[in-house]
């Protein structure tokens, strides 16, 4: 359980300090400030982009924050 505990922890430490330098940028951290979700295309399916749901396609961290509070 050592290891898997140590793994949890880099990535909880990797993603508190994305999430940190993000909102330095203002950038909301699940779509890094471009407003949408960019999605896997092959060559036979293709769908238009999705409006990120963490910032409702704003792009913003305030608008990120505002709708990712506990």
């Amino acid at each position: 359980m050592g290891l898997w505990n140590s793994i949890n922890g880099w990535r909880t430490g990797r993603r508190e300090k994305r999430r940190a330098h993000m909102e330095t940028l203002g950038f909301c951290p699940d779509c890094a400030g471009r407003g949408f979700q960019h999605m896997p295309y092959s060559e036979a399916y293709f769908m238009a982009p999705l409006d990120c749901p963490g910032c409702n396609g704003t792009g913003s961290y305030e608008t990120w924050e505002e709708n990712n509070l506990m």
